[in-house]
């Protein structure tokens, strides 16, 4: 099984290139947001807990997350493998991820990191506000809060993929399909 922890900043093109990463490899997309606005809307029990620490402004507990991610993963029969995307987000949830992994007889065998520097982030993060219409991303103050925010969540979980040798920085400018084959090369070369 493939399992791959995709990382970057806003506007670093994760989505993009987790598209095609999912297409290349038959992997399953678990995108902590999206699990999170599946469960708030369906009414299950961990969505209704995840509610009320959004509802009150604080961060949902790394126990919820995981609980959310298991239930997830174990709806699929035989995977290929899993894209995680947007976590972990800390080395406790790092942890607890490996640890669920190794129950399942898996692990995670890279983490894609694309590198991009700010004044790239904030253009592209301007025209994707034009182009597609997202507010979050036509303002300055919104956009370099959102960056800061992912430079301080991210170094952790950097450090704890560092120490097991499982993290790789892509040049994340180019083509998207020059990024895309500096991506494949990297996953294939630990696959």
């Amino acid at each position: 099984m493939l399992n791959i922890v995709l990382f970057g900043p806003p506007g670093a093109g994760k989505g993009t290139q987790s598209e095609r990463l999912i297409d290349h490899y038959g992997l399953v997309h678990l995108s902590t947001g999206d699990v999170f606005r599946a469960n708030i809307k369906g009414e299950t029990e961990l969505g209704k807990l995840a509610k009320q620490y959004m509802d009150q402004g604080k961060l949902v507990p790394d126990e919820v997350t995981i609980n959310m991610l298991r239930a997830e993963v174990l709806k699929h029969e035989s995977p290929k493998g899993f894209i995680f995307d947007g976590f972990p987000r800390t080395s406790a949830q790092a942890e607890a991820l490996d640890h669920f992994l190794n129950e399942l007889n898996t692990g995670i065998q890279i983490m894609v990191s694309l590198e991009v520097e700010e004044d790239e982030l904030r253009e592209r993060l301007k025209k994707r506000a034009e182009v597609s219409g997202r507010v979050d991303d036509a303002d300055p103050e919104v956009i370099q809060k959102r960056i800061d925010v992912y430079h301080a969540e991210t170094a952790p979980v950097k450090t704890f993929y560092q120490n097991q040798q499982k993290f790789v920085a892509i040049n994340g400018v180019g083509t998207i399909d020059e990024i895309t084959h500096r991506i494949y090369t990297a996953v294939d070369s630990r696959n």
